[in-house]
């Protein structure tokens, strides 16, 4: 970070700029655990950090501090669009002064990042699933708590084998502004991390009202995320500048991952399948089972499948990968919703 010392005051000083030396520039999707932070749900910007992998959770970035308006006494405030935090009150003036930078109070919060993550660009003729991956809910092993992940599938056509299907810590969305989802002209990706991917699926399944406010001044979509997630409101902050005098025709949710979602014909459409799985008849088997969740992103022309999706194992391979209406275990029908609120015990977020 860049020092200021002082020498004498020719004036008050309305915006606090930064430079990032001693930072090296990469694209990275950043993000905390639990909290709404800067710009994590849409951005074309480039975030500073010192990356020292291509993936991580230690990632202290420097602060970015912008003009805010002013608080309810009068006095000027600043916002760090980084970590999400006003800045001015007389703790942080008295922090400048003690420690000669300029940084807000949650400077020292370590986020996840991913540099170079993988970026999916939408094409007619392929099919793209884009899911947050949790834990099982039943499995023959010692179930891990863990992080979300995202989950792409990708293939060419129905009939065609899948060219990806695995876990990614992040991803990133292309994005064509004919598209005409958000306000602001600025945003040429949909960044997909899993914190907003955990609580858009929670509040499908827990059908909590969900939509997409954007701030009236910078136009950025606004994104709710732990407690604010929880619990539908009407008036929202902008993670993009700090204005905090958005308010939604009702209590939602506001998500942007929500219009990229509807963007999709068969994204909101389900079909339990007719297919029945006895998980008895593979005893001595491993196996992890899950309750189905509705995918983040469905381009498929059909419906998607709702039931318990099921893992077998012969040794490293799999012989059952396959989502289910009905499977029994142990002689009993499993329950779907019991097994969601297994995943969300099993997720750490």
């Amino acid at each position: 970070m860049a020092r200021k010392e002082y020498l004498r005051k020719v004036g008050d000083e309305d915006k606090i700029e930064f430079t990032h030396d001693g930072y090296c520039a990469a694209d990275a999707v950043c993000w905390a655990p639990g909290r709404t932070i800067g710009n994590i749900a849409v951005s074309s910007e480039e975030a500073f950090g010192m990356f020292e992998g291509k993936s991580g959770d230690d990632a202290v970035l420097p602060c970015q501090i912008i003009p805010s308006g002013k608080f309810r006494h009068g006095a000027k405030r600043w916002y760090c669009k980084t970590h999400q935090i006003h800045w001015g009150t007389k703790a942080d003036f008295a922090a400048a002064s003690e420690s000669g930078e300029v940084r807000c109070s949650n400077h020292l919060t370590k986020m996840s990042y991913v540099v170079n993550p993988l970026e999916v660009e939408f094409q007619e003729y392929e099919e793209i699933g884009i899911w947050c991956s949790l834990p099982p809910a039943l499995s023959s092993d010692h179930i891990v708590r863990r992080t979300p992940k995202i989950h792409i599938h990708k293939r060419f056509s129905s009939n065609q084998k899948k060219t990806i299907d695995r876990d990614f810590d992040a991803i990133v969305c292309s994005y064509n502004q004919n598209w005409g989802l958000f306000h602001s002209s600025a945003i040429t990706k949909i960044q997909v991390i899993p914190p907003a991917a955990f609580e858009f699926v929670r509040s499908i399944e827990e059908e909590r009202p969900m939509s997409c406010v954007s701030c009236k001044k910078c136009g950025y979509p606004h994104l709710d995320l732990g407690d604010f997630a929880n619990k539908p409101h009407k008036k929202h902050f902008c993670g993009n500048c700090g204005d905090d005098s958005i308010w939604s025709s009702g209590s939602i949710v506001s998500t942007p991952l929500k219009p990229l979602h509807d963007q999709f014909n068969n994204s909101n459409t389900y079909v339990v399948p007719d297919r029945v799985l006895d998980l008895d008849k593979y005893d001595g088997h491993r196996f992890d089972a899950w309750a189905s969740t509705p995918a983040v992103v469905w381009t498929a022309n059909r419906p998607q499948e709702k039931g318990i999706h099921v893992h077998v194992y012969d040794g490293a391979g799999r012989i059952v990968d396959d989502t289910f209406g009905e499977v029994l275990y142990k002689g009993y029908l499993l329950n779907r919703k019991a097994l969601w609120n297994s995943m969300i015990q099993n997720t750490l977020y």
